[in-house]
C-alpha cells in the first residue's frame, strides 16, 4: 500500500477508573508511526476517579481525541458506543491498561492487506511497576501463569483461534453484530469465535507488541480471576463444544484441592482408615504435582532476581489459578450473568 491509499484508523477504548494508566495508553495511540487518517475515542464510564478530567483535557490538546459515554460501564457496551461512533473502516481495539508499539498500527494494517483477514492481534508484553505487578506479570507471560495462549509467548505467525486486543475492518464487526453486550468478560474470544463461523480469518502475527500492566494489588487481582473465570463458565455453558482443554486446567486444580482437604480431615478424624484410606490418597497427587511445579517454576527455570521475586512469584501464581477457576466453577454451575468485575470499579 502507498501512503495515498492507507485507510484512516478509528481507535477505541472502554475507560472505567483509569486514571493511573489512561494517559499513557492515549499518548501511544497518538505517538503511532502511521501516515493515514486517524482518531481516537474514548468510551467513558462512570469513573469516580480523575479519569474523565483526564481524557476530557487530552481531547481539548487533540482534535483526534474525542469521547463518548457508556453508562452501561461494562467493556462490550463501551466498545461498541466507541465503534458505533468511529468514522474509518480500521477499528483499533487499545485497553486504558496498554501502551502500542510505535510501529503497532502500521505493521496491522500490512498485516491485514497481505493475509486478508479480517481481525489482527500479536502478543501482550506484561510489564509491572512495583514488586507484585512485575509478578503478575511474569505469570501473564508465563505458559504455565495463563495456560500458553499464542498471544502470552506464541512465536509463529498465523490462523488464529482469538487475538488479543485486535485490529479489525470496520464492516465485519457489523457484519456479525459487534460484541455481545450479554458478555462482560471473554468478550474476545466470543466475537472471534462469531467471526470465524462467518468464514473470516483471525491472524495472530508475533510482530505486534503491545504493553499491558495488570493490577497492582492482591484483592484486585482476585477479583478479576474470579470475574474472567465466572464468565469463561458461563461461555462453556453456552458454547460447549467450542472451549480449548485448557480452560478446564484450573477448575480440575480447584476440584483436587478441595477433595484433599476434605479427605485430610477425614483421614485425621478416623472416618476413613486403612486400605480406603490409602486408596483414596489418590487424590493428593494432583495438589502435590501442582505445588511440585510452582516450586520448579519459581525458583528455577522463571525465578527471578531476588527472593522476594521468588515468593511473590511463588504466590500470585496459585492465586491466579485457583481465583479462575472458583470463579469457573461457579459461572459453570449457575452462570454468570449477575457477575461484575468489581476490579474496575474502585480505585
Amino acid at each position: 500500500m502507498t501512503q495515498d491509499s492507507l485507510p484512516g484508523v478509528s481507535y477505541v477504548i472502554p475507560v472505567l477508573n483509569e486514571a493511573r494508566y489512561v494517559e499513557g495508553a492515549i499518548r501511544t495511540v497518538l505517538a503511532q508511526d502511521y501516515a493515514g487518517e486517524r482518531e481516537l475515542i474514548l468510551a467513558l464510564g462512570p469513573s469516580t476517579d480523575d479519569t474523565d478530567a483526564i481524557v476530557q483535557r487530552m481531547a481539548e490538546d487533540d482534535p483526534r481525541v474525542t469521547w463518548v459515554r457508556n453508562p452501561a460501564t461494562d467493556i462490550p457496551a463501551g466498545l461498541n458506543r466507541a465503534i458505533e461512533a468511529s468514522r474509518y473502516p480500521i477499528i483499533v481495539r487499545v485497553d486504558a491498561h496498554s501502551e502500542l508499539e510505535p510501529g503497532y498500527t502500521r505493521r496491522a494494517v500490512e498485516t491485514l492487506d497481505r493475509t486478508g483477514a479480517v481481525n489482527v492481534g500479536g502478543l501482550m508484553n506484561a510489564q509491572g511497576r512495583t514488586p507484585f505487578q512485575a509478578a503478575v506479570a511474569r505469570a501473564y507471560n508465563s505458559k504455565i501463569g495463563l495456560g500458553g495462549g499464542q498471544y502470552h509467548g506464541g512465536s509463529v505467525e498465523g490462523p488464529a483461534e482469538s487475538a488479543y486486543l485486535g485490529v479489525f475492518r470496520r464492516d465485519v464487526l457489523f457484519e456479525v453484530g459487534l460484541y455481545d453486550e450479554s458478555v462482560r468478560r471473554g468478550e474476545d474470544w466470543e466475537l472471534n469465535l462469531r467471526i470465524r463461523a462467518a468464514g473470516h480469518t483471525v491472524w495472530f502475527d508475533p510482530a505486534l507488541t503491545v504493553t499491558y500492566w495488570p493490577r497492582e494489588s492482591w484483592s484486585k487481582l482476585v477479583r478479576q480471576f474470579v470475574a474472567t473465570g465466572a464468565w469463561r463458565g458461563e461461555l462453556v455453558r453456552r458454547y460447549r463444544g467450542r472451549n480449548p482443554w485448557r480452560f478446564f486446567v484450573p477448575p480440575l486444580l480447584v476440584v483436587s484441592v478441595i477433595a484433599s482437604v476434605v479427605l485430610g480431615v477425614l483421614q485425621l478424624t478416623g472416618v476413613v482408615s486403612g486400605w480406603p484410606s490409602l486408596l483414596a490418597s489418590v487424590v493428593y497427587l494432583g495438589p502435590l504435582a501442582y505445588l511440585l511445579l510452582l516450586c520448579w517454576v519459581s525458583f528455577v527455570s522463571e525465578r527471578g532476581e531476588s527472593a522476594r521475586d521468588y515468593w511473590l512469584y511463588f504466590l500470585v501464581l496459585p492465586t491466579m489459578h485457583l481465583a479462575w477457576g472458583i470463579g469457573f466453577i461457579g459461572g459453570l454451575l449457575r452462570g454468570a450473568r449477575d457477575v461484575r468485575d468489581t476490579s474496575r470499579t474502585d480505585v
